[in-house]
């Protein structure tokens, strides 16, 4: 064996060692943690479940405002333990009604069909928040959808592009005239 022959062998030695160890990284790999409850996968899920009910029009959507991440932080920092629960299995049960009515998971749906999906699912949560009792949970959708309003209301977005936002208002005006087509105040 010569020294180029020698040199070629070791090549091909390294480049698949660490060729080798890629692959196996990569494929032993989880979704990123954003939190202690969420992984990257759940919160681009709640990003799309926020856009399909707060959808881009003449004004950004839900997905502008990083709904997914907001949900993911009011769920940890301000649910309780079981509605903590409730919630995370609802993200298995979004996928599970998805898979049943489509054939296929939500993520994979194209807009019409999610927005059918959810449609049903609403339906569904107001049905079970009108028989529930008052020490049972919230349905995990009316959380879905109540953070994905509150997220994208309160956010710089909402407020400023589909809200009319003015930082210093000056005088209070308790009684302004409103024309049809405007705007509701975001202050």
């Amino acid at each position: 064996m010569n020294r180029r022959e020698a040199m070629s062998a070791v090549g091909w030695l390294l480049g698949g060692t660490l060729v080798g160890a890629d692959l196996l990284v990569a494929c032993t790999s989880k979704p990123a943690k954003v939190n202690e409850l969420f992984d990257q996968d759940q919160v681009t899920m709640l990003d799309e479940v926020g856009e399909t009910i707060l959808p881009a029009t003449s004004t950004p959507g839900a997905k502008a405002a990083q709904v997914g991440a907001f949900m993911a932080v009011m769920v940890q920092d301000c649910y309780k333990p079981e509605d903590q629960k409730v919630f995370l299995e609802g993200l298995k049960k979004l996928d599970e009604a998805s898979d049943k009515k489509f054939g296929k998971q939500f993520m994979k749906l194209d807009a019409g069909q999610r927005t059918t999906l959810l449609t049903a699912l609403d339906n569904e949560q107001k049905e079970y928040m009108q028989t529930k009792e008052p020490e049972q949970p919230s349905h995990y959708f009316r959380m879905m959808k109540e953070l994905t309003l509150l997220g994208f209301f309160t956010s710089e977005v909402g407020a400023t592009k589909a809200l009319r936002y003015l930082p210093v208002p000056g005088k209070y005006e308790g009684c302004i005239d409103y024309k049809k087509g405007d705007r509701a105040w975001a202050t």
